[in-house]
């Protein structure tokens, strides 16, 4: 391991697959199939000899490249693409001084970064729908095998009414499910071809730039925009916002799995592992670590989509330093992303549910927490208004009395007037009252199913 490397956390955050997409020599092989790929489209319009190309695209190997030296030369040269076409040029002319005159023609630096960069968006967003679908899968079956565990549902912190667990997963699930949806809709404006030479016009190609571009966008089977985007960063910044928002997703994921795993409520836990979540100096510490990647996946990553935003506003037909800001945080955010998703894929399919202490948790209350239906119950004989302030009353009467709210109910005679001791405990049991949750599952399961075979058949 090179000690100037950072890697000490990234198994942690899980970066690891996204991270071997966008490492430093991902960067280089993406530029160099740009300049292969504008080879093989000017000899296919005929205004590069097919000889030249082929020379060309067997020097474009990112293995061949000096990472040490490129990095010397960006200091000062200012991009990645200058000093690489320098490089590649020498060893193309060490073979043939003939094809090297026709590398990188009609083209400037900002073309084959930013194509570079969205071949690497290519394998990304490829590598991003496998996960979510992946982590779909997860919660799914989840969220079906949980679809009847009942649980307190929480409103501001505070016990509210019965939920279930299958539907506090369904939601996550249906997120993850328009967020797929999402990427696929925005997936052909980013895989777009950058393509413009200089100031965006192309005229170093003369009358054969049009047809170029048709055949390079061909050759890396990327969209062909209708004019370069050199300065038009909406493309990137849709990215941005999508990874910033499912990010959020996956923090409130992670907030929720962390809020569950404590003492005070232990419900759910992460999947247990030798030395996971243990404490430095507490053995009956049990931490949820991997809520924590996702909290702070769903913290990090609002500021890097900040910085794709404030990078718009870019000079003319071509930005100094708003274009640089982009090129570690975009790739940044995409590891931050990807990690955490496999981060919540672990969650999901080793969830660990303590359903005894969730209906230990449902009688913290003594019954309080089922007072809306036994209220609705009774706004049939008394009024909405009128049963509210009674069931208040009682409520009351079961905290100052230390007693349970049934054991109130059944001794008020102004309950026991309209409904029986039969329905009264009807009421107050939590498997009564979980209204649609069951549908609220089975939707965004079917919606899951549907989405994995629309995806599966192109």
């Amino acid at each position: 391991m090179n000690d100037t490397a950072n890697r000490l956390l990234e198994p942690y955050f899980g970066y690891g697959r996204m991270r071997e997409l966008f490492c430093d020599r991902g960067r280089v092989a993406g530029m160099l199939e740009f300049e292969a790929a504008l080879a093989r489209a000017q000899a296919r319009v005929g205004l590069v000899p097919a000889e030249a190309a082929e020379v060309i695209g067997r020097h474009c190997q990112a293995q061949e490249m000096d990472l040490d030296a490129l990095a010397q030369a960006i200091v000062l040269a200012g991009n990645t693409a200058i000093p690489l076409v320098k490089m590649l040029g020498r060893q193309i002319a060490a073979e043939s001084p003939e094809a090297e005159r026709y590398l990188h023609l009609g083209a400037t630096s900002q073309d084959a970064m930013d194509t570079g960069l969205v071949l690497q968006l290519r394998r990304a967003v490829d590598l991003l729908e496998q996960q979510l679908a992946e982590l779909g899968e997860q919660l799914s079956a989840q969220a079906r095998r949980h679809a009847a565990t009942v649980m307190p549902g929480r409103t501001w912190l505070q016990h509210a009414t019965p939920v279930t667990l299958g539907m506090k997963l369904a939601s996550v699930l249906g997120s993850v499910s328009r967020h797929r949806l999402r990427l696929q809709e925005m997936r052909h404006r980013l895989l777009s071809l950058q393509f413009g030479g200089a100031s965006g016009t192309l005229a170093a190609l003369g009358e054969q730039a049009w047809p170029v571009a048709e055949a390079l966008a061909a050759e890396l089977q990327l969209s062909l925009p209708e004019q370069p985007w050199h300065t038009q960063r909406d493309r990137l910044a849709e990215l941005a916002g999508w990874l910033g928002s499912l990010a959020g997703t996956l923090g409130k994921l992670g907030r929720d799995f962390s809020l569950l795993m404590q003492t005070e409520a232990g419900e759910v836990f992460e999947p247990a592992a030798p030395g996971k979540g243990g404490s430095s100096t507490m053995p009956h510490k049990r931490n949820p670590v991997g809520a924590a990647v996702l909290i702070h996946a769903g913290t990090r990553a609002p500021g890097l989509v900040a910085t794709l935003l404030s990078a718009m506003p870019q000079e003319h037909e071509r930005s100094l330093g708003l274009w640089h800001a982009e090129w570690d945080s975009l790739p940044e955010l995409c590891c931050l992303v990807s990690g955490a998703i496999d981060q919540a894929s672990q969650l999901a399919a080793g969830l660990e549910v303590d359903t005894a202490r969730m209906l230990r948790n449902l009688e913290q209350t003594r019954g309080l927490i089922l007072a809306e239906p036994v209220s609705v119950e009774l706004a049939r004989h008394l009024g909405r208004q009128d049963a509210h302030h009674l069931l208040e009353q009682c409520c009351r009467r079961a905290v100052e009395q230390d007693r349970h709210l049934g054991e109130v109910l059944h001794a008020e005679p102004r309950v026991t007037e309209h409904l029986s001791g039969d329905l009264i405990d009807r009421l107050l049991d939590p498997a009564n009252y979980t209204g649609q949750a069951a549908r609220w599952v089975e939707q965004a399961c079917r919606e899951h199913e549907q989405l994995q075979r629309d995806m599966h058949n192109g």
